[in-house]
Order: structure tokens, then sequence, then C-alpha cells
């Protein structure tokens, strides 16, 4: 609330891009997504880019506390963290969606309604994925705990054209957030 008399001056926080982007990074649990994501939001914020980080799991806490994992449950989950990545990108917030998005259609979705957008597909062998398994999914899953893991109980459908792959099994995050933001650079999402 202003007093009378007072002056009432907004400053900007920080600059904004003027016009934000969103990176999907898509894969199967423990392909290595959020390995990326974190390298690119250190690359991006070396150049000045503060990024939001959209991370499914940290997101079904609070969309789906009691997540059962079934295609409308997954629906309405991936519909809600596309509108808030482009709500966010409408405000000059640049976004990394880390969430794997098992069918095609989540990310088809949010490519229709996000312009500046970049879907990236960390390819990794389900037997690698299933070595890492830091969360235990892999393990629930065998173990007939669970029967909705991606690529193994649930289809996992892999983009037909993603803007960019990375081997999540033998490439160096660090490469990959470079190529990430070569592809940046070159749909003039970046400056040079």
């Amino acid at each position: 609330m202003t007093q009378r008399g007072s002056t009432n001056i907004v400053t900007p926080v920080k600059d904004r891009p003027k016009s934000a982007f969103a990176i999907w990074i898509t894969g199967l649990p423990s392909s290595g997504k959020s390995t990326l994501a974190a390298c690119l939001k250190r690359r991006l914020a070396a150049l000045g880019i503060d990024v939001a980080v959209l991370e499914s799991d940290s997101l079904r806490r609070i969309f789906t506390p009691r997540p059962v994992y079934d295609e409308p449950e997954r629906d309405c989950f991936y519909q809600a963290i596309t509108f808030v990545g482009k709500l966010l990108v409408e405000h000059g917030v640049p976004v990394i969606f880390d969430a794997t998005a098992n069918r095609r259609n989540y990310r088809v979705r949010a490519r229709h309604e996000i312009a500046r957008f970049l879907e990236i597909y960390v390819e990794c062998p389900l037997a690698v994925c299933m070595g890492r398994d830091s969360k235990g999914i892999y393990k629930k899953g065998l173990e007939g705990g669970t029967s909705t893991v991606p690529g193994l109980q649930a289809a996992y459908e892999p983009p037909e054209q993603p803007d960019v792959i990375v081997h999540g099994d033998r490439e160096a995050p660090e490469v990959a957030a470079d190529r990430v933001l070569a592809k940046l650079i070159e749909r003039k999402y970046l400056e040079e």
C-alpha cells in the first residue's frame, strides 16, 4: 500500500530475458535427466541466466501427494506442469522440465503451448538405468511394489524428433550441456 504523498517506485530484482524458453529433458528413470538439468542450470547461471527447474518428483508431491501413476493422473499432472512452465516462460523465466513424461503426447502438448521449446532426449539402455536406480524405482517394480515404472511395466515413448539426443550411458553431462547450449544459440533462444 502506498502512503499519500509517497512515490511508488518498482525496481526489477533482475533483468529477465526478453523471450524466455523451455527445455524438456526426457528419458527413462535414472537415465541422467537430473544430472543434465543441474549441469545446464549451472552453465546458464554462468551466462547470467537464472532458470527455474521444474522437477517432476518435487512437483508430484504437491500436485498428487498420493500418486497412483495411472494414465489419467499422469495426463493431469503433465498438463499442470506444462501450464506452470508456460506461465513462467510468458513472464520471462526460462524453464527446464526435468520429467520423464513417458507418453509422447505430454511433451508434444508442451511444445505446442510453449513457442520457444527444446526437447532433449537422454537415451540410455534400460539395463544401465536399472543398475543406477538411486531411488529404488526399478527394484520396487521388480519386487511387485508398483506396476507403473516407465520402461519396465509402463510404456516409455521416446521422442520421434528430439532437438538434441544425449547418450546418458557414455556422454559427460558437461559435454551434453554444451551441446544443448549450442542448440539454444542455433535457434536464437540465446545470444552468442
